[in-house]
């Protein structure tokens, strides 16, 4: 966190922003309902909490003013005003230009708001959590059954191994009918065996793919914001429509395709959409219809921009050909698909003026760009007086690697399998160790050795009571080290991707995969890992952690930050997201402290100190709450509730957290 201090927030931030962006629309769109402002309010309270504690007040600010602008509406029967509404949109536009000024200076790029942005677009980050959450729909019996069949491998592998001996032993003494039947049985039940992994595996392997990738839907939002933007600047209605959302593909392509087709919608509304007194002329309705399909073909995914619009005025487009130096008679006799491959090329306007939507014929460079990066294909198809069709085809994964899954200190990681040489059984007393750092000996030298804590920079000691390591001999560029973990888990075939661009960058890490759950794992850099484990100095000596503290917060912002502050202190910490987890939790282990906060979905912080309060096991654990209310009512509240201290967001101190911390469970 001293690193990047928004790192959390920016992925939470972004999130509350696309719900909240969504939601805007369906007020716009003439929704009333009262749980929708309800959400809304509860969206723009959670995100005003979170910016307060990384210090961010003009964002804790705008949030402050969506609640006020809809808070009038909560009421049911009542309609949230244009008034209202507007202010909401201009509030999120707001927010979203301060978050892009909150990137670390290397990865300058534009951050996604409410026009544009995604929560999607940082699903292969450090918070993966909410792809998989947008999974829960899909059919997943052949994932909740994969511990049983997990158990059901082992057993016939175990069955396998017992046949193979038999199968030895037959073939040194078959002298007998009997022995051939034997053998002709078992051969049977082995191929029974090896048909019903294959048929598993490949189940396995289906339901996992489709949790590796983000589902399409997550884009629909900042596209029609982006479609009605441009259409209200122009004077224009349309109706923006989406199918296909339940379509997964893999992050990066997510992002980049998103990019494109937000400006395929842009120029749908500005150069397709006539006017609602030119679609009545032409005897259309007199809202335009822009769409957005996408549909899987094999490997590949298609995203189709659609309009119902004037469609590509080919003679515009001769034209604009001419004013750039092409002779009359050589555009005259283009063909419709010339004329449209050459409109793709870019740098071809056929708009008469230059404003901020249309005339400079930049727009489809972004397009093509875009799709080439990730080796696809854009077509345009086009009716004149019925429309126009944009076509992108772009593949569903980037690259696969078949990679050793291992894992240590409770951290799961890949390392791709052709730079392994062995793995190795070491004993502790077999490691040895320098001034220059630790080895053990492989194939007679000496080669570094590395717990894989220790290399991806965290301070990690010899485990006590250990007595062997699992160690992996990986090879680099000109050199060999050892890792040393916890578990071999097995061979997988991951797909690779790159990490995101707001995620810090380590030699040791080549990308990221997402594991059957789609839950986010390092794929780690083989080069990168040599050269830190020789360069990683003695082992340190073990450290005594202090006791456990549960935090209790339905902001993500606030649970990483304090888990990072409470564990550079040396703390256990353990993690909550709403009052009824954390009591569950708080009976299942002893807990020196809660830090809780007050506003969350279900039961508040205020009730959840009753509660401990008046549970005979918890009753001597004392609460802290951190919380974004400032009011008198409510710091008083706290303390008749029982609470030991009572920290606002936005007067948030470290040092005076930690001192509390201290006095209460009489740690130095």
């Amino acid at each position: 966190m001293a690193r990047d201090p928004y790192r959390y927030f920016r992925v939470e931030a972004r999130e509350l922003l696309d719900q909240l962006g969504k939601g805007a629309l369906e007020l716009n769109a003439g929704s009333a309902a009262p749980e929708l402002i309800a959400l809304m309010l509860r969206l723009a309270h959670t995100l005003k909490g979170a910016a307060r504690v990384v210090k961010q007040r003009e964002i804790a600010d705008q949030a402050h003013t969506i609640e006020d602008a809809l808070t009038p509406f909560r009421e049911p029967g009542l309609q949230a005003s244009r008034e209202g509404i507007g202010a909401t949109l201009a509030a999120l536009d707001a927010i979203a230009e301060r978050m892009a000024t909150l990137a670390p200076p290397s990865e300058g790029q534009p951050v996604a708001g409410a026009a544009e942005g995604s929560a999607a677009q940082q699903e292969s980050a450090a918070h993966q959590g909410s792809a998989a959450q947008q999974g829960s729909s899909l059919d997943r019996a052949p994932l909740e059954s994969l511990t049983s069949n997990v158990d059901d491998m082992d057993v016939l592998l175990e069955a396998l191994s017992a046949a193979s001996v038999q199968l030895a032993g037959l073939r040194r003494g078959m002298t007998s009918l009997q022995q051939s039947r034997r053998l002709v049985g078992a051969y049977r039940h082995l191929s029974d065996g090896v048909e019903q992994m294959d048929r598993e595996l490949g189940q396995v392997r289906e339901a996992a793919e489709r949790l590796r990738l983000v589902p399409a839907n997550l884009m629909f939002v900042p596209l029609e914001r982006a479609a009605r933007d441009v259409a209200q600047a122009l004077n224009k209605r349309i109706a923006f429509i989406t199918s296909g959302g339940n379509i997964r593909l893999d992050a990066q392509i997510f992002s980049a395709v998103q990019s494109a087709l937000v400006q395929a919608v842009r120029n749908a509304v500005a150069h397709g959409i006539e006017t609602s007194e030119q679609r009545e002329l032409a005897g259309k309705p007199m809202e335009g219809r822009v769409s957005v399909e996408v549909r899987r073909r094999g490997q590949q995914v298609v995203f189709v921009c659609r309009d119902d619009g004037r469609g590509v005025d080919l003679e515009a487009v001769r034209r604009a050909l001419e004013r750039k130096g092409v002779a009359a008679a050589a555009a005259a006799n283009l063909g419709t698909e010339e004329l449209l491959r050459l409109v793709l090329r870019g740098g071809i306007s056929t708009s008469g003026a230059v404003n901020q939507h249309s005339g400079r014929g930049i727009g489809l460079d972004v397009v093509r760009e875009a799709v080439s990066r990730l080796r696809g294909e854009v077509s345009i198809r086009t009716d004149k007086g019925g429309g126009t069709a944009l076509e992108i085809v772009v593949p569903v994964t980037l690259a696969a690697v078949d990679a050793l899954i291992v894992e240590s200190g409770g951290r799961v990681v890949a390392i791709p399998l052709d730079a392994v040489k062995r793995t190795l059984r070491v004993a502790i007393d077999d490691v040895v160790e320098s001034s220059q750092g630790a080895s053990i000996v492989f194939d007679g030298k000496v080669v570094p050795f590395a717990p894989l804590e220790r290399t991806l920079a965290q301070a990690v000691p010899m485990r006590e009571g250990a007595r062997f390591w699992s160690a992996v001999v990986i090879e680099g560029a000109t050199a060999l080290a050892a890792v040393g973990v916890e578990r071999l888990r097995g061979t997988q075939n991951v797909i690779l991707r790159p990490l995101p661009d707001l995620a810090p960058c380590d030699p040791t890490v080549a990308g990221a995969a997402l594991d059957a759950e789609g839950n986010p794992q390092l794929v780690l850099d083989p080069h990168g890992m040599v050269e830190q484990i020789s360069r990683s100095g003695p082992l340190p000596r073990a450290v005594v952690t202090r006791p456990p503290i549960l935090v209790i917060d339905d902001s993500l912002t606030t649970r990483m930050l304090e888990q990072s502050i409470l564990e550079s202190a040396g703390y256990e910490v353990d993690l909550a997201v709403s009052g009824e987890e954390g009591l569950e939790r708080a009976r299942k282990r002893r807990y020196v402290l809660f830090l809780v906060d007050v506003e969350m979905p279900g039961m508040n912080g205020f009730t959840f100190i009753e509660r401990t309060l008046a549970d005979p096991a918890l009753r001597d654990i004392p609460a802290i709450l951190v919380t974004s209310r400032a009011a008198p009512d409510d710091r008083r509240r706290g303390k008749d509730v029982g609470a030991r201290a009572y920290i606002v967001k936005g007067e948030f101190d470290q040092s005076e957290l930690l001192d509390k911390i201290r006095q209460l469970v009489g740690v130095q």
